[in-house]
């Protein structure tokens, strides 16, 4: 009798320990907002090992949200597709950013040029940034809600394709939908930070990397521009925001 009584009591206390401490838990979200004046299709990569989001894609239509729950300790890339068309089977193709012809990348990446938001979750701390490297497509910006620390904001909110030189730009129906990067353009290892240039030493802005940090002064513009690119936070929330207003 009297063991069953303190098995009783171990196991209420047990229970009461994992609802308190799943209490204390707290699920980081990502909010994704289009305030673009047409549909936008977001694409979710994974890391390596991480678990997929929602499948990898889906559709956003103008002024709607959609709320993804991240796991402990996650990490991956989020882009904007536009100009897509899906058959019923989720088939089809995207003028910029597609992954492999689905509506749902399911771990596939997205065709440069895309616009990336790059997201890593960390223990103490988590790390953020917009980037450039694979070239512009859609504006985006990361701004945190809620956390503590410099919890900077993260983001190219202008429009790259008005000013993306002519060697860069993709062109549909006459107008430019997207802006290569100079490495996805030239593929040569200076502007790619690869061989001898493989360093922040050797890999210096280019005449390509300065219009895009000129013009986005709070994303990556080339590969080792870490030091006014990479954004941190603790505890936070966050909303990433395609074509975003413009922010000083």
């Amino acid at each position: 009798m009297a063991v069953t009584m303190l098995l009783r009591s171990l196991l209420a206390l047990l229970l009461t320990t994992i609802v308190l401490f799943s209490h204390n838990i707290k699920a980081t979200t990502i909010t994704l907002f289009n305030k673009c004046e047409h549909p936008v299709w977001p694409g979710i990569q994974a890391s390596a090992g991480k678990p997929l989001l929602a499948r990898g894609g889906f559709k956003l239509p103008p002024n709607k949200a959609y709320t993804v729950r991240l796991p402990p300790l996650w990490s991956g890339r989020f882009w904007g597709r536009h100009g897509c068309r899906f058959d019923a089977s989720g088939r089809g193709r995207c003028a910029t950013g597609d992954c492999g012809g689905s509506l749902f990348c399911n771990g596939i990446g997205g065709s440069p040029p895309a616009t990336l938001a790059e997201i890593t979750l960390g223990q103490q701390q988590d790390f953020y940034d917009v980037s450039l490297v694979d070239g512009y497509n859609i504006a985006m910006s990361i701004l945190p809600i809620r956390g503590s620390g410099k919890c900077s904001y993260a983001g190219c909110v202008s429009d790259l394709n008005l000013m993306c030189p002519a060697g860069l730009q993709v062109r549909s129906n006459s107008r430019v939908v997207a802006c290569k990067s100079a490495c996805f353009a030239f593929n040569s290892p200076r502007y790619c930070c690869t061989g001898s240039f493989g360093n922040p030493q050797s890999c210096k802005p280019t005449a390509y990397s300065r219009i895009f940090k000129a013009a986005c002064p709070r994303a990556y513009s080339y590969a080792y521009d870490d030091p006014t690119s990479i954004a941190t936070c603790t505890g936070s929330n966050y909303l990433l925001t395609f074509c975003p207003r413009h922010r000083r």
